[in-house]
């Protein structure tokens, strides 16, 4: 099948060791994109080094539906397969979803137009912010607003909710963004926020209906560890570099949102640590 040409947005799903989950997402997927939308898109599975058959479902897909296409890394690090997407896409939105499409797909309309809108520079689907609805278990909804609320504390941000599988940044700003990242795993989607909200973009939240996956392969107490670790660098760069000007872009898209005054809640979090 003929590839689609520069399309208005690209979502990529990182996939590791998906084989019995990814057609019936992915389908799903195409078909809402194209019942739903005008616009061209593509779909890009980004396999992160599976051992399984998740690559050979991958390219099967592909070579039937013309808006899906595969990149495969041979180093694992959710991260790092959308960092190599996202930098090597022509599209105007670049986005991502989880594979397991816990994010109810009513949700992407509010998620991509403002952005091909040029009304916001990053959009993020929230599980903590009024209008959301959610089905998980009291241990994940308990780790989940205890780390969000860790965030405001330790970092000063202004996000409800870091790591929801649901965002989007308008892709003229992907790269630079990008290069203000250093974590190539879990920890990419705070970090990424984060640097946004420096950077002094636009962040549009879009409250969503989610449905926890009793499959998933997050390991809670690794994925905390990695998230500490991270949360203590990005601190530790904040004391060092206070004063620098942050800014990406000159002219804002919509109305920019001030970047956070962290310094005092630094100095809280490191006296309480």
């Amino acid at each position: 099948m003929p590839e689609i040409a520069s399309p208005a947005v690209e979502i990529v799903i990182p996939v590791y060791n998906e084989e019995h989950a990814l057609e019936a997402s992915v389908r799903k997927l195409h078909r809402y994109m194209k019942r739903e939308f005008t616009f061209a898109f593509r779909l890009t599975i980004a396999d992160n080094a599976s051992v399984d058959g998740t690559l050979a479902k991958a390219r099967t897909l592909a070579e039937e539906l013309a808006e899906v296409d595969v990149l495969h890394l041979d180093q694992k690090g959710r991260g790092r397969a959308l960092r190599a997407a996202w930098m090597n896409s022509d599209a105007e939105v670049v986005a991502y979803m989880d594979v397991d499409l816990s994010t109810e797909l009513s949700a992407l309309p509010s998620l991509l137009v403002p952005l091909l809108q040029r009304r916001a520079d990053v959009a993020i689907g929230s599980r903590l912010t009024p209008g959301a609805e959610v089905t998980r278990g009291f241990k994940r909804e308990l780790i989940s607003r205890s780390y969000n609320i860790l965030l405001r504390i330790g970092l000063g941000v202004g996000f409800s909710d870091a790591q929801c599988g649901f965002k989007a940044v308008r892709r003229e700003l992907a790269a630079p963004l990008l290069g203000r990242v250093q974590d190539e795993r879990w920890f990419f989607d705070t970090e990424l926020l984060y640097q946004a909200e420096r950077a002094r973009l636009a962040i549009h939240e879009v409250p969503v209906r989610w449905v926890d996956d009793e499959d998933s392969r997050v390991q809670l107490v690794a994925t905390a560890c990695e998230d500490l670790r991270g949360i203590r660098r990005l601190r530790r760069v904040a004391r060092t570099c206070a004063a620098d000007s942050d800014a990406i872009v000159e002219a804002p898209a919509g109305k920019r949102r001030d970047r956070a005054s962290g310094a005092a809640l630094f100095d809280l979090a490191d006296r309480r640590a």
